[in-house]
């Protein structure tokens, strides 16, 4: 694997770019969805990574990695490796200066992919926790967080994004990055359009009252937050409509 610096360099996070829709998806320790759901959102990846413990949430879901990488140190067993090639399990030293989770993302930009969907973070240590959650403030991040109770969306913008849960379900927002914010909504009970952001502050808890509920960021990046959606019948296995504009798809 290359330098990380330079990795990061190389690779663009522009919403303005022409993308080629090659998603990569990572299964991580911590809780994710149940395996069926796990196995529809994978569904189409162009590359599959399975991150230390990630690997029996992966398994479990019928899906096979193309790479699993990571310490191995809450792997339940090493013998669960055995059945791979060798050249598809990339061991690393428990003392090290990127997560299992940076890894897995790192490989994927390194591979292309230009959208990166995580499986599994969820529960467990707030440390873990909190941790991929500043993924997300990166200049450089992931597009989607599933875990085992939530789905979690990154909006750039000028990103739109629309999504249809059951009426009143909770959704909430956090500003992300350096801002300046701006995001303006469509059938939630709370419009969005006027609410100030600043660095700390949170939309908590607002509600769909539409059975379509549309986010759009004007300024800056959000993560959108609200209860796992069922998988829907819609294109590239994906449990949302496709994001609008020149954004990712």
């Amino acid at each position: 694997m290359k330098n990380m610096k330079n990795i990061l360099k190389e690779t663009r996070n522009d919403p303005n770019e022409n993308r080629a829709g090659m998603r990569g998806v990572a299964f991580i320790g911590g809780d994710g969805p149940e395996p069926s759901l796990a196995a529809h959102l994978a569904q189409g990846a162009a590359l599959i990574v399975a991150a230390d413990s990630g690997l029996i949430a992966a398994e479990n879901a019928g899906v096979a990695p193309d790479v699993i990488l990571g310490d191995m140190d809450s792997l339940d067993t090493p013998s669960r490796l055995d059945k791979y090639a060798p050249d598809s399990v990339r061991v690393y030293p428990r003392a090290k200066d990127y997560t299992d989770t940076e890894l897995a993302l790192f490989f994927l930009w390194e591979k292309g992919c230009d959208e990166t969907w995580l499986i599994g973070g969820g529960g467990g240590r707030t440390d873990h926790l909190l941790g991929i959650e500043r993924l997300f403030e990166r200049d450089v991040c992931p597009d989607r967080w599933f875990t085992r109770g939530e789905s979690c969306y990154c909006l750039t913008a000028p990103q739109s994004i629309r999504l249809s849960p059951p009426a009143g379900s909770l959704v909430s927002l956090f500003p992300l990055g350096a801002g300046p914010w701006k995001i303006r909504s469509l059938g939630l009970r709370w419009a969005l359009d006027t609410a100030p952001w600043n660095r700390g502050f949170a939309g908590v808890s607002n509600e769909t009252t539409e059975p379509l509920f549309t986010a759009t960021a004007e300024q800056g990046r959000f993560l959108l937050i609200l209860p796992r959606l069922p998988p829907a019948p819609v294109p590239a296995g994906t449990d949302t409509l496709p994001l609008q504009g020149p954004a990712r798809t």
